[in-house]
């Protein structure tokens, strides 16, 4: 009976479906919340730095790459790029 509640509780503390980013989403408007926001996406966050006065943050999932900048002032995706 243990050994299935702990089943049952990793079942609901892990998302079945990962959220892809797009350039709609909105990440949040420090390093911090950006970080936070693709980790509980799913992606892995390899380097969060700002570049031009935008949040750019390097991340992986799936074995797939990617980058994404920021606006501080208003948390939307302004540029998104995509590597396989």
């Amino acid at each position: 009976m243990r050994k299935f509640a702990l089943i049952a509780l990793m079942a609901f503390a892990t998302p079945a479906l990962a959220e892809d980013v797009t350039m709609d989403s909105i990440l949040g408007t420090t390093m911090q919340e950006v970080q936070a926001s693709l980790t509980a996406m799913g992606y892995e966050v390899r380097k969060a730095e700002m570049e031009d006065g935008m949040i750019e943050v390097y991340f992986v999932r799936d074995g797939k790459m990617g980058e994404v900048y920021v606006n501080p002032q208003t948390g939307v995706v302004t540029k998104l790029e995509l590597k396989s």
